[in-house]
């Protein structure tokens, strides 16, 4: 990937998480936005949604940076078991150990009351996983089907395991709100990804034409001031 088109790529990423954080805040929080304008605050309101637009912008970094590292971790995985297939199996095993561990140790020993929420969140993740799979392997390759679903299910949980770990605090509201930046950014990044590298081919390969072209152009002026002397 050029970086021109590395440098649209994250600002974009950067942007969607920043609005999804802004939106799913707001209505989350609902209870303390509404205080701070029904009270006339409004400098404390705009700060307060402000401070959710970084918040977005931070999550979007975490899952940027998760999704590069997925890169090299496929890769090093194809390279380790030397075979796609057995290496997606491998993936599907480590499908199951997380969402046991999500369902065994985060959700069924944490608060009871908000069993409710608990299914929402796991409808969330695994609902937008199989969808973004779906499309991933519709738009590109077959094969890629079981490795977005691992990303979106294992390393999506990775980066959001840390607000699941905080065991004091609104922790059921900034988990809802971190959760939903998190699938949003890794969902564009699966998808746009393959657009964003025929764009970056397409760019070298019209550098490259202009290259020739220029020393084509050279050689011509060379040719006519030899033929001139």
């Amino acid at each position: 990937m050029t970086i021109r088109n590395w440098v649209k790529f994250f600002f974009n990423a950067l942007l969607i998480g920043g609005a999804i954080t802004a939106v799913v805040g707001l209505v989350v929080r609902w209870e303390f936005f509404s205080s701070l304008w029904s009270d006339g605050e409004y400098f404390q309101f705009l700060g307060a949604f402000l401070w959710m637009v970084f918040l977005g912008f931070t999550m979007s970094v975490v899952a940027q940076m998760g999704f590069f590292a997925y890169l090299t971790i496929h890769q090093f995985g194809v390279n380790m078991f030397r075979s796609l297939t057995l290496w997606n199996w491998v993936q599907v095993v480590i499908i199951g150990f997380v969402i046991f561990d999500l369902i065994y140790f985060r959700f069924m020993k944490g608060n009871s009351d908000y069993v409710s929420l608990y299914i929402f969140w796991m409808l969330v993740l695994l609902g937008t996983a199989f969808v973004t799979a779906y499309l991933k392997a519709q738009w590109t390759k077959k094969h890629t089907f079981i490795p977005a679903l691992f990303f979106m299910i294992a390393v999506t949980t990775l980066e959001w395991l840390p607000a699941l770990m905080v065991k004091t605090g609104n922790i059921e509201q900034w988990s809802t709100i971190l959760l939903f930046p998190l699938v949003a950014v890794n969902s564009y990044q699966l998808l746009i990804l393959p657009k964003y590298n025929r764009q970056s081919d397409e760019d070298q390969a019209k550098l490259e034409a202009r290259r020739e072209e220029r020393k084509s152009k050279k050689q011509q002026k060379k040719q006519a001031k030899k033929s001139k002397a």
